[in-house]
């Protein structure tokens, strides 16, 4: 007879290397995965709150913010308004699982199943993490980073640090590169290179301003526009880069400061763009591991119960006319697609043959699963892999709303083959983040005149900015710019939607 990993909902250190120790076994010979080293934390759930509060990264440096967000959430979770996640995890090497201590025996193993082998193999494998992240080197940049801010504040005091971390807070969406470069990011290599890149920043940052005329304002032809582009490399998409290689009046430091916020925004950034995938990926390996643990009777039917009351709470989905609808939840969407994925790959459908003749009764789950969870992001995968039957499951529509139109709102897809079509292309298009991100550059500074920087905001479908937060936003931007700041909304045809100006805030005296 074979051993039950636990009895009950009481475990302890020794139960949960047998409990990994099993989910490994399945993980790597049953399901073929490929993941980092694992290492295990168990935390109180103050501290799944404090790193709530701090986007869940184990070591980060101080801010005010972060203690107003776990204010907010303490509060939140002493009056019983919210719930706290049964883990957290860090994609680095090695992979960071953090357990709360108040999880049942039950609930440790479905978290170390979902975050120690589900996320763990999204994190190593996707594409998007290997070009955007380096899992080897974030810990130690996370601890070079804090060491560095407080040297900062030491140094230049906490007011000081405090206005530039929130400038760059607020630019952090618009801090990354969305393309990959000629190398890959290399974390530790940077730690060591900010010492003397930062004096080598104090020879030569200024270089270009040193072309621009003195005194009196003078013709542009002093500096070409072309020449100017090309000596700012404009136009700029990543704003946090442009700042810190040319905003005119920054402190090595606050350069330094912008780079860190920079790399760490970079980090994230293939993380919403695989929302669905990843907690998707996860789930369904969580979903693996347990029934193949029970089937081979290494935990009880009561614990397989209580495990099944948790994934059908964390894959619930409200209908469309539900109160609580706000959207598909990621963990529903993309659990149902690998199982959808599951049963083209082994019992097909002649509806399946037509729409997915490269998968349909190839009988190799894993490697089609595995093959997905690598070369795809969520626009793609649900462009990809959304069947009619998924989108009749969750009774998919498409509504039409357009202001301009007198129709008001109408159907505009239905179950049909132009529909199921349509409903696809439109819900991947709204996790493309080329389509739901504001697509804002520099396109231009004036170097002969004001030094005023100009951006451009590209309006898809009339989709403008939201003036307030748009005001806010930029004020941040020509504080470290340290001049007035021009954004400007065009539409496709380059017509002048709106234009916002902003000057600088006066530079307080212990900074100028």
């Amino acid at each position: 007879m074979t051993e039950h990993l636990f009895e009950g909902a009481d475990w302890d250190f020794r139960t949960l290397q047998r409990i990994t120790d099993a989910c490994e076994e399945i993980a790597l010979k049953d399901l073929g995965l490929d993941v980092y080293p694992n290492q295990i934390e168990v935390i109180t759930a103050e501290q799944m709150l404090d790193a709530y509060s701090s986007v869940g990264m184990p070591l980060f440096y101080k801010h005010w913010s972060f203690g107003k967000h776990f204010a907010f959430h303490e509060a939140s979770y002493r009056k019983g308004l919210m719930g706290l996640a049964y883990e957290i995890v860090i994609n680095s090497s090695p992979c960071i699982s953090y357990l709360m201590e108040e999880n049942t025996a039950t609930m440790q193993t479905l978290v170390i199943a979902h975050a120690a082998f589900g996320h763990n193999h999204f994190f190593k494998n996707n594409y998007l993490f290997k070009q955007w992240t380096d899992a080897d080197g974030i810990l130690d940049y996370l601890d070079f980073a804090k060491n560095y801010v407080a040297s900062c504040e030491e140094r230049y005091g906490r007011i000081e640090v405090e206005r530039t971390l929130d400038a760059a807070h607020a630019l952090m969406s618009h801090g990354i590169d969305r393309y990959p470069g000629k190398k890959k990011l290399d974390l530790r290599a940077e730690e060591k290179r900010a010492g003397r890149r930062r004096q080598h920043e104090e020879e030569v940052f200024n270089d270009l301003w040193r072309t621009v005329p003195k005194g009196a304002a003078k013709s542009r032809s002093a500096l070409s526009i072309e020449r100017r582009r090309k000596l700012l490399g404009l136009p700029q998409e990543n704003l946090l880069y442009f700042l810190e290689k040319s905003a005119p009046r920054l402190a090595p430091w606050q350069r330094e400061l912008l780079r860190i916020v920079r790399h760490i925004a970079q980090y994230f950034y293939p993380q919403s763009q695989t929302k669905v995938m990843n907690e998707g990926t996860a789930t369904y390996v969580h979903y693996r591991i347990m029934t193949m643990l029970h089937e081979r009777g290494r935990i009880t039917d009561g614990n397989f119960l209580e495990f099944l009351g948790s994934h059908t709470n964390v894959v619930f989905q409200p209908e469309f006319d539900d109160p609580r609808f706000s959207g598909f939840n990621p963990y529903a969407l993309g659990f149902a697609v690998m199982r959808d994925i599951e049963r083209i790959v082994t019992k097909p459908e002649d509806e399946d043959r037509e729409w997915f003749p490269d998968i349909a009764g190839r009988g190799d789950v894993m490697g089609v699963l595995r093959d997905v969870w690598a070369n795809y992001r969520d626009e793609s995968f649900i462009g990809q892999f959304l069947s009619p039957r998924l989108m009749r499951h969750f009774r998919m529509f498409h509504l039409h709303d357009d202001p301009e139109e007198r129709a008001g709102i109408r159907v505009d897809a239905i179950h049909d083959e132009r529909g199921f079509r349509r409903v696809r292309r439109e819900l991947a298009r709204q996790h493309d983040v080329g389509f739901i991100d504001a697509n804002i550059e520099v396109v231009d500074v004036d170097l002969s005149g004001d030094r005023r920087l100009i951006l451009h905001h590209h309006v898809i479908k009339g989709s403008q900015l939201n003036e307030t937060d748009a005001k806010r936003v930029l004020q941040h931007l020509a504080d470290l710019w340290t001049y007035d700041v021009s954004l400007i909304e065009v539409d496709a045809n380059d017509k002048v939607l709106r234009e916002y100006v902003v000057s600088p805030r006066p530079i307080p005296a212990a900074v100028a």
